[in-house]
């Protein structure tokens, strides 16, 4: 099948981009978008000394470096498509996951209430080498008055619930 290939500029040369057509063999989507192997018409030279006809095979990404050409029908052209998982599911409609675990911050030298403060593990504030805990371990942790939970990562947001059970929330599911 013919594909249009986008060529990029050349600025040692003084080239701009142009588009040439190409042969599409075969379409592959990644987890990062889509591959699209194309064949370019080129020389060679044999082993007599003499120019032939080659192909040279190249995969690319598309649409940035393919365009399709009008009046084609691509429904033919060998495509291999991702198997969709729950997981891969869950995470297209959830988004990227934190790490799993909570760690502690302890505050040292400081005055006042809270001593301790504790921090989903890619917090910012989060204190680097600090061992993860498990969700027993945190919420042993959080109980201690004096510790607080970190309102920039989440933290408070998760085990609150957890800690103060769900009668604080109305009947129509929000705060108060």
């Amino acid at each position: 099948m013919p594909v249009r290939l986008v060529l990029p500029a050349d600025p040692l040369l003084g080239t701009p981009g142009q588009e040439v057509v190409a042969r599409l063999w075969k379409r592959q989507q990644t987890s990062t978008g889509w591959l699209y192997q194309v064949g370019l018409p080129a020389y060679r030279n044999s082993e007599d000394g003499g120019v032939e006809v080659t192909e040279y095979r190249v995969w690319v990404r598309a649409p940035e470096h393919v365009r399709p050409v009008d009046g084609v029908d691509y429904d033919q052209v060998d495509t291999e498509r991702l198997e969709r998982t729950p997981q891969s599911t869950a995470r297209e409609v959830l988004g990227a996951r934190r790490p799993s675990g909570w760690v502690l911050q302890k505050l040292r030298g400081e005055r006042g209430p809270a001593r301790s403060v504790l921090h989903t593990p890619d917090c910012e504030e989060a204190p680097a080498g600090a061992p993860v805990l498990d969700l027993d371990q945190a919420l042993d942790a959080a109980e201690h008055p004096g510790t607080r939970l970190c309102v920039l990562c989440g933290c408070a947001q998760e085990l609150s619930p957890v800690l103060q059970g769900f009668d604080h929330l109305g009947s129509d599911g929000s705060d108060g």
